[in-house]
Formats: structure tokens, C-alpha cells, sequence
């Protein structure tokens, strides 16, 4: 029988309703389920299976409010209405859902589970060869939907493959599994359990809101029907409506939270290495970036920093003195990142170890007594993250760091990871009064590790905590930003890497990246060269590779590929204030930064699955190389609009397919018609120059257009901008005949140093330059005004 066969009568018959405010209570035969209207385009299905309480680490600041709806009675259900969106409920808990003129968006499947025959022999001799059967685990709850033919899925966070998901299986378990990874990988590092639909130009979400192990299935097992289940636990989860995938992904940020905005400096090129383990080598590397001139705001310290990989220690042979070491780094404009696990070593007399025993802040077995694996510095204990009183005593300890001078902190190895075999299912935590086993809260404990260290930091420091996770869940992306773990230095992973962090993107883990270059193998300096142009508009640009491998800095190989680095590092640099406005959009919408091009272009089906090619924005279309030795590629422009070569100012028309010569120093870059893009000083590290001055590159096109943008501006780096310190500076430029601009400013809190406003006019040809009503000259494609907030 197959372990996974749906379970028939679990519910029963629908008996009767109760509305409770905004939500509908439904009776039915034998259980009770609770269906939420959140607002009229979001509502949760909620079916207490496991135990009567929500424990959702995800959903914590999503206030209730009411929202007009209808209930009624309809033949074998009842039917809930709202603005948007039509539900109807019927035996068994099955339901559909339609939009408010009755078509048809998503429908749960009537049939039985039926997944294809798999030709099966002796499964233990196969598994002990090494091979992977696929077989799935006992899955107690469990959802079908009816699959249409022109469907495509996307989100699930990092999950490898490409950008549409659909025939593919993937299971949710944060997993450490060092091998290379491949499009056959199910599970990596993180559990985003929020999958988009896309049906007909019609978007929707679901996010399954279930900490344990967890599956989506996009019709691999059958094409009549996707799925998603979970070993155990509550059946708890939110249907979001767009139509739009940009309406699907600000409805997930408004539920599970927005990407809150980083400080400034974390925007700028990172420098990391398994190990500049002492304090000689880092500052090589330091003085080598200034040097050279190639910008860097970022150095790392992995684990051999530490005093034994003890967590909160320092080695002191290898850095004698890393107050005053970092002291000097700062002065040069570098900030430093630690790493910290969660494994604390087994150690007495030292005193995490000894504060966490002493208070029973450690995860213990069944009996009561603390449990211990091995991790990097032998035998390891895991604090208990689950507790709030856990998570304030590990948020304190990050004075320890921050009062050496530390300005973020990299968590690493919060799977968790262990070397003597995983935790056991039943390892006990302490959910604040619910005893929770690991099989429960394995998927949240690098987002609890997260969260805790956040507070600290924000406590400590008074700034924008700066924390990158490797472990995450649903939601962590209000507390850390992410990179997708161990990988390798291959053309196949550079390859991958795209649709995995647009995915990323669409999964609310809009601060992203990848080890650019590549973490294990030997990097090549062609396949460097390639992947330094992607990391240039990836929100997290960071080189980290690890011990054994060849150095990998920019300039590790020739004077060519230290060049092209060069070239790519400072274009990152120019572009920082565009990125910064993309990172305020996004605080507000959860509209990521790095996309598929269906973000901006649900209308061109041509976008739905190219892999290949990503917007940075809204206005910068990126079509990297990433396979050995081309020297030319084919790229699509989305329909709709006119494309601009950001190398040469040749314009494009889109809903085409152009081909473009790439040698090794180019990347394709194209930049949408008519778009207004800030730009920045050329600096060594961000802050290094004084911004007098906001310069605006203005991208005319032969069409007739009209583009509003907004700029913003605060110190970038307190949180005084949430109480309205900031500028907002509103752009509008309407090209016909003539080029009028439009400029003022809304908002005006912040004392900035912009003296004056320069507008770099490309493709002008000739045309009159009107600047809020008046003629302005133009000498050789700038005009200068001084600021209207002066």
C-alpha cells in the first residue's frame, strides 16, 4: 500500500458554519476547521490536526481587521465572498476557488492520489550502493490541487533546477549535504514553503505554513494534479490572489513580513575566505583592494578566528588584537563580519557553555538530559532557540562581538548541522511553555537563530542589524539576509544560480546571493570573470571560497580577469543609489530586487521560463554569460517596450530575441526605454566620498514615454528613517518633441548634502530640455539645476 495514499474521511461532511468576526467557523462531521479572511484577496484554511494552537514562526505582526464578506449556503457547502475572490467549501474540507466573475483559479483535486509506478527491486541494496529512490515518507497531511495544462510554478525559495517548477518534487528540510549540488537535489539549506501559480495570465500563491517536513509536488508523481503535504502537524494555509505575481508576492511579505532595509555599506562589495585565519593575511588582502584601487566594503572571518571554534571567543596567537585590528580596518573603510554557529563546545569553565548548563538553555533528549553531537569544535551543544529567554541570553552575547567592533554577523552551520548524524526526531526544545520535538521545529532553527541575533544586534548597536543566514524559513527575511550555501566553482552552478535566487526573489528572501566564484573546486579565471557581472546586480555580492581551493580574489589570476573585476566591482558602485531605491521598494512592497522578467512582464509569455536573464529593478534587464568560451548570445527582450544597450545606446525593440557579441568583458546589459537611473561617485567603499552632488542618468528613446521615479536618501543606517527622516525626490520625464522633466522633492526630513541635481540625457538628439518649466542647456548631454529642497 502506498505509505502516501491520501486519506479518505479525515473531515467528514459539512454540518454547519459560525462567522466570528473575520473568520468562518466550519463544523463538519469530525473536525472543525477555521477558514480566515485576512482581506478580500488573502484567506487561510486552518484545520487543527496536530494540536488545537497555531505555532507559526512565520506570521508574527499580522494584525487582524475586518473586511466585508458573505457566507452562504450553497448545494453540498457553503460559499464564502469576498471583493475579490468567490470560495466554496463542500465535504471532506474541499474546496475551490474562483475570482469574483466565477472563473475558475484553483480547485482541489477529486481523484485519488495516483502517482506513476515506479519499478522498484531491493531497495536496501540500491540505498546501500548510494542511489536515490525517491521513495516518499508517510505524509499525514496532505492537499491535491487540480492541475491545468498551462500552468507554471514558481518561488519555493533556493531550490535547485530551473526558474518554473512545474514536474518537478521538492521537500522542505533544511538539509547540510556538502556534495555538489544538482538539478536531483530535493532539499538544501532553506524551507520556504510558498509556491506561485500562474494559469492563464491568472497568478495565485499558497503558502503552507507547517514547520514539519514538508513536500510540494508539481505533478511529477501525476500530470492531473500538484500537491503539498507534511509528515505531520496542522493543515494551516493562506491562498493569495494577484492576479499578478507582483500582487502574490506583496500579499506573502504583507503576511510573513517585508525585508527591512539594510544600511548602506551592506550593499557594497564583500570580500570573504575558509580562512583569512590570522591577522597578517587579512590585512594583506585589506591593503590589497586599496591598492589596487578595486572597491571593497566587506571583509570576513570564518571559524579559525576562533578560540577553538568556541562561539564569542577570539584566537589571540592568530589575532593578537582584534579591537585595535579592527579599529585600523575601519579606518580604512572596511567593515568586518564574523562567523558564529550555533554549537557550543562541550567545555567547562567557559562561559557560554557554562551559563547555557547552568540555565537549561540547551535542547535536551526525551529524559530530560542535554544532548550532545559534534560539530567543528568536537562535542557540541545546541542552544534552544525556541525559547524566548534562550534567545535574549544569545542576543546579549552579541556585545561580546559588537564591542570589538564586529559590524555583522554571518550564521552558519543552523540547519542545524552535525557530524555524528542528524538530531534525532525526538531531541526536546522549549517552545515557551510547549514542550516541541526537532522533528517539529527543525525548518525554524536557523530563523529563531536569526531572530535572536537580530535583536542583539539592534539592541547593541542601534543600527540596522546586517546578519546573513544559511538556514532559513519563511519569514526570515525580516530579521537576515541569505546566500545559497556550499557551492561550487562550475559553470553548471554559476548556470543555476540565477533562476535559484530569482526564486529566492519571489520567495520574500529578497536580500540574496551566491559565493561568487564559487565556494568549493578551483575557480577558472573565465568562470570568475563571468560570475563577478552576475554578483554585480546581485543584492548580496560576496566572493567566498573555501580552504584548499586556489585564491580567488579579484586580482588571484591575471591582469585581465583583475581588470574585468575591476570594471564590474565599480559599476556596482555607480549603480548603489538605484540599488538603495530598489531596496526601499522593497521594504514596502516585497517586490525583489533581482527577478524573473514575468515579474515586470506577466503579459509575454515568452518571459515565463527563461533562466538565463534576470531584471536588477525595474529598469535594468541583465543577460549574463554563463556557459564556457561564448562569445555571443541570444537574448529576449520583453514586449512592450524599447531597450537600450547599456554598452553602446543602440535601441532595441521588445518582443524580440537580439543577438549580442560577449567578449569576456561584457555582459549583455539593457536599460527599459525611458528610464531614470541615479547613480553614484566612483569610491573606493561607500561613505568614502561625500555625496554633494545627485546625479541622474536619463535613458531616451526614439518612442514617445513617460516615466515617474522616486529617489530616496536617509543616513543609511539607523532606523530614523522610520520615523520620517528621509528624502523622497520625485523624477517625471515625458519625452515627445520635446524632454520635459519633472523634479521636486515630497518628502524632506533628512539634512542632505546635495548641492545641486546633474541629468546625464542619453539618446537626446537635439531635442529642447525643459526642467520643471524652464529651458536648460545641454553641454554635452548634462544639465545642471541646483536643488529645489535648497
Amino acid at each position: 500500500m502506498d505509505k502516501c495514499k491520501q486519506e479518505k474521511h479525515i473531515f467528514g461532511k459539512l454540518l454547519s458554519y459560525e462567522v466570528e468576526e473575520n473568520a468562518i467557523n466550519v463544523k463538519f462531521e469530525q473536525k472543525k476547521v477555521f477558514v480566515k479572511i485576512v482581506n478580500s484577496y488573502i484567506i487561510n484554511f486552518f484545520a487543527p490536526l496536530f494540536r488545537e494552537e497555531r505555532n507559526s514562526k512565520a506570521v508574527e505582526f499580522l494584525k487582524d481587521s475586518h473586511y466585508d464578506f458573505d457566507v452562504e449556503n450553497i448545494e453540498n457547502g457553503i460559499q464564502i465572498s469576498t471583493e475579490k475572490l468567490k470560495v466554496k467549501i463542500y465535504d471532506e474540507f474541499k474546496v475551490d476557488i474562483y475570482d469574483k466573475e466565477g472563473t475558475l483559479l484553483c480547485a482541489d483535486y477529486r481523484g485519488e492520489k495516483d502517482p506513476f509506478i515506479r519499478r522498484t527491486g531491493d531497495y536496501q541494496l540500491a540505498e546501500a550502493e548510494g542511489h536515490n529512490l525517491n521513495v516518499d515518507s508517510d505524509l499525514k497531511v496532505y492537499v491535491s490541487k487540480q492541475m491545468e495544462d498551462d500552468m507554471y510554478f514558481y518561488g519555493l525559495g533556493e531550490k535547485s533546477g530551473h526558474l518554473n517548477k512545474k514536474g518537478y518534487h521538492y521537500v522542505n528540510w533544511n538539509t547540510d549535504d556538502p556534495k555538489p549540488h544538482g538539478e536531483t537535489f530535493d532539499r538544501l539549506y532553506k524551507s520556504i514553503p510558498f509556491l506561485i501559480t500562474l494559469n492563464k495570465e491568472n497568478a495565485f500563491g499558497i503558502f503552507f505554513d507547517n514547520h514539519f517536513e514538508t513536500h510540494f509536488d508539481m505533478g511529477r508523481d501525476n500530470s492531473k494534479y500538484y500537491y503539498f503535504a507534511a509528515a505531520s502537524g496542522n493543515l494551516d494555509y493562506y491562498f493569495i490572489y494577484g492576479p499578478s505575481v507582483k500582487n502574490v508576492v506583496e500579499g506573502y511579505t504583507k503576511i510573513t513580513g517585508n525585508m527591512p532595509l539594510p544600511q548602506m555599506w551592506t550593499l557594497g562589495y564583500q570580500q570573504c575566505r575558509w580562512s583569512y585565519d590570522n591577522e597578517e593575511r587579512l590585512m594583506e588582502i585589506a591593503n590589497s583592494f586599496r591598492e589596487k584601487g578595486i572597491p571593497c566594503d566587506t571583509l570576513y572571518l570564518d571559524i579559525d578566528y576562533m578560540d577553538g571554534y568556541r562561539v564569542f571567543t577570539w584566537n589571540n596567537e592568530r589575532f593578537e588584537n582584534p579591537e585595535a585590528m579592527i579599529k585600523k580596518l575601519n579606518s580604512m573603510g572596511f567593515k568586518v563580519v564574523t562567523i558564529i554557529d550555533p554549537g557550543v563546545k562541550v567545555d567547562k569553565g567557559y562561559k557560554i557553555y557554562d551559563e547555557g548548563l547552568k540555565n537549561g538553555y540547551f535542547a535536551t533528549d526525551k529524559e530530560g538530559i542535554t544532548y550532545v553531537n559534534e560539530v567543528w569544535p568536537g562535542d557540541s551543544v545546541y542552544p534552544d532557540f525556541l525559547n524566548s529567554k534562550v534567545r535574549k541570553w544569545w542576543a546579549g552575547n552579541q556585545k561580546i562581538m559588537t564591542d570589538t567592533g564586529v559590524s555583522g554577523i554571518w550564521n552558519d552551520m543552523n540547519e542545524p548541522a552535525s557530524f555524528r548524524g542528524p538530531l534525532p526526531d525526538d531531541v526536546m526544545f522549549d517552545n515557551d511553555g510547549i514542550p516541541v520535538t526537532h522533528k517539529e521545529i527543525h525548518n525554524v532553527f536557523g530563523h529563531m537563530m536569526a531572530k535572536a541575533t537580530y535583536e542583539g544586534l539592534k539592541k547593541e548597536t542601534g543600527k540596522r542589524p546586517f546578519i546573513v543566514t544559511r538556514a532559513c524559513y519563511s519569514g526570515t527575511q525580516k530579521y537576515s539576509t541569505v546566500w545559497t550555501g556550499d557551492n561550487q566553482s562550475t559553470w553548471e552552478h554559476l548556470r543555476m544560480s540565477i533562476p535559484m535566487l530569482m526564486n529566492l526573489g519571489l520567495s520574500g528572501m529578497a536580500f540574496c546571493g551566491t559565493d561568487v566564484g564559487g565556494f568549493g573546486h578551483d575557480c577558472s579565471a573565465e568562470l570568475l570573470s563571468r560570475w563577478v557581472q552576475v554578483g554585480t546586480f546581485t543584492p548580496l555580492f560576496r566572493n567566498h571560497s573555501t580552504m584548499g581551493t586556489r585564491d580567488q580574489e579579484p586580482w588571484a589570476f591575471d591582469e585581465n580577469t583583475e581588470e574585468i573585476n575591476r570594471k564590474y566591482i565599480k559599476l556596482r558602485y555607480k549603480l548603489l543609489p538605484y540599488i538603495y531605491d530598489t531596496m526601499w521598494n522593497c521594504s514596502k512592497s516585497g517586490a525583489p530586487i533581482i527577478r524573473p522578467l514575468l515579474f515586470n512582464y506577466q503579459n509575454d509569455k515568452n518571459t515565463y521560463e527563461i533562466n538565463n536573464e534576470f531584471l536588477c529593478g525595474d529598469n535594468i534587464l541583465v543577460a549574463p554569460v554563463v556557459e564556457q568560451g561564448v562569445k555571443g548570445r541570444m537574448v529576449y527582450l520583453p514586449e512592450g517596450e524599447t531597450w537600450i544597450d547599456y554598452w553602446t545606446k543602440e535601441e532595441y525593440k521588445g518582443g524580440q530575441y537580439v543577438i549580442k557579441e560577449t567578449p569576456l568583458d561584457t555582459c549583455p546589459i539593457f536599460i527599459k526605454g525611458g528610464a531614470v537611473i541615479p547613480i553614484g561617485k566612483e569610491q573606493n567603499y561607500i561613505g568614502e566620498k561625500q555625496a554633494d552632488k545627485l546625479t541622474v542618468e536619463v535613458y531616451l528613446c526614439n518612442e514617445n514615454t513617460e516615466t515617474k521615479y522616486h529617489h530616496y536618501i536617509d543616513d543609511g543606517e539607523s532606523f530614523k528613517y522610520q520615523v520620517g527622516e528621509f528624502n523622497n525626490y520625485k523624477i517625471k520625464v515625458i519625452n515627445n518633441e520635446k524632454v520635459e522633466i519633472k523634479f521636486k522633492v515630497i518628502d524632506h526630513e533628512y539634512d542632505d548634502k546635495y548641492e545641486n541635481i546633474e541629468f546625464i540625457l542619453h539618446n537626446l538628439n537635439g531635442k529642447i530640455l525643459i526642467i520643471n518649466g524652464e529651458a536648460v542647456k545641454v553641454v554635452d548631454g548634462k544639465a545642471i539645476i541646483s536643488n529645489p529642497a535648497k
